[in-house]
């Protein structure tokens, strides 16, 4: 916590220089007492990255173009999975609040394991207080993309399970509006919630963002 502090290695005794032997009589002795050494470690120190809300997805899943369109972030953005290698940090605006918004790297089945990318992003998500779980509306399942990173993120950490959670159906644009309706409700049964609350948008074409930000 802020302000805490702690003994990591404790310093040697320290030496007594010329003038601690000094006398009335020996005012200027020439010797001195060396001090002892203090004790050593090697540290690994590790912050984890704190946010308001943190996108999460699989690989290409949109998460790099929403940063960029709600926040003045420029994540790479490429048509591969994986351009993402470091979480990136946005703030995001909407009427008169701001809020800090992490985009998580994509995760893949086997992620909490340390697969593909490993775990080493899934603990960035622990220090995010709303996550925003994006799935490709092209998936042929997205049922199933959905499920892969929520087991996912309660593998790597069961508390996530209560971490309060936006479904987005992205690339909307991509998808009629036929389709769109069938894979709201696959993924409004997935995430055991209500069609309305799962949302829908395409970043590049800034629709839907105005909701999701509200």
């Amino acid at each position: 916590h802020d302000g805490d502090e702690a003994i990591v290695a404790k310093g040697g005794r320290g030496g007594l220089g010329n003038t601690h032997f000094a006398t009335s009589t020996f005012q200027a002795p020439k010797f001195a007492e060396l001090g002892a050494p203090g004790g050593e470690k090697e540290l690994t120190l590790e912050l984890k990255l704190i946010a308001d809300v943190g996108l999460v997805g699989l690989p290409n899943a949109g998460k790099s173009t929403l940063l960029s369109v709600i926040t003045s972030a420029r994540p790479k953005i490429a048509d591969y999975a994986f351009t993402t290698l470091v979480p990136n940090l946005g703030v995001a605006r909407f009427d008169k609040t701001e809020f800090v918004v992490a985009d998580i790297p994509g995760l893949i089945e086997g992620a909490s394991e340390g697969k593909g990318l490993g775990d080493d992003f899934l603990r960035h998500v622990e220090r995010t207080r709303v996550l925003i779980h994006l799935v490709d509306a092209t998936d042929l399942d997205v049922a199933k993309s959905y499920q892969i990173i929520r087991d996912e993120l309660v593998a790597y950490a069961p508390q996530l399970a209560h971490r309060p959670t936006l479904v987005v159906l992205s690339k909307r644009a991509f998808i009629d509006d036929a389709t769109a309706k069938a894979k709201r409700k696959a993924l409004a049964r997935a995430a055991k919630c209500k069609i309305a609350e799962v949302l829908e948008l395409s970043a590049q074409e800034h629709q839907g963002l105005q909701e999701l930000l509200a």
